[in-house]
């Protein structure tokens, strides 16, 4: 399972960032570049969170070979893509959110770690690819901007984290929650509480 969700997000993010690079007019490295950063930057960062050596991303083999011709195929052929008909790849963002978050709790909950290590694994890895890629690209990251990401990620932290879900069909489950509230959260526009700055 843990493989299954590696790959599914991998593609989807990988895609996710194609798409930001193709808005912003990006040669073939520059889609390159961003591609592997946002499939494979939340694993990295969540590697250095959780204690696992960074250099293990390198045995993902095919992974990068899949993120690779998935990327080549969608810069030749990019209307193919565009079906999404949601702003900025979200589409994809979100399917990348869904199975990364609960990758990187079930990650950590399987190496014994605490709820609260599962919770920041699951933030980290649905979300830090992203955020490097949105940097790099002079973007407002996702995870900043009003409508809610990053706090669905708290969900499977806490359900994988706790055990409570854990089988296959579960974690899909999970995944296909996490996707779903996300592109309802862009679609209705729902935002968390804010407030704005006090006048001196």
């Amino acid at each position: 399972m843990w493989e299954t969700l590696n790959f599914i997000g991998t593609i989807a993010f990988a895609m996710s960032g194609v798409n930001v690079a193709l808005e912003e007019r990006y040669d073939l490295m520059g889609v390159y570049i961003l591609g592997f950063i946002t499939a494979f930057g939340g694993g990295a960062v969540r590697n250095l969170l959780i204690g696992l050596p960074v250099e293990a991303l390198w045995d993902q083999g095919v992974l990068f070979t899949s993120a690779f011709l998935v990327m080549t195929f969608v810069f030749i052929f990019p209307r193919l893509v565009q079906w999404t008909l949601l702003r900025r790849g979200v589409f994809f963002d979100s399917i990348g959110l869904g199975t990364f978050s609960v990758q990187g709790a079930l990650y950590a909950y399987t190496m014994g770690h605490p709820l609260s290590a599962c919770i920041a694994a699951a933030a980290l890895t649905g979300t830090g690819g992203g955020m490097i890629r949105d940097v790099l690209a002079g973007r407002k990251p996702l995870f900043l901007q009003k409508e809610v990401y990053i706090a669905w990620t708290i969900i499977p932290g806490i359900v994988v984290g706790l055990g409570w879900m854990t089988s296959a069909w579960e974690l899909l489950l999970i995944v296909a929650l996490v996707v779903t509230l996300r592109l309802c959260s862009v679609y209705y526009q729902w935002s968390l509480p804010s407030r704005l700055p006090q006048k001196i």
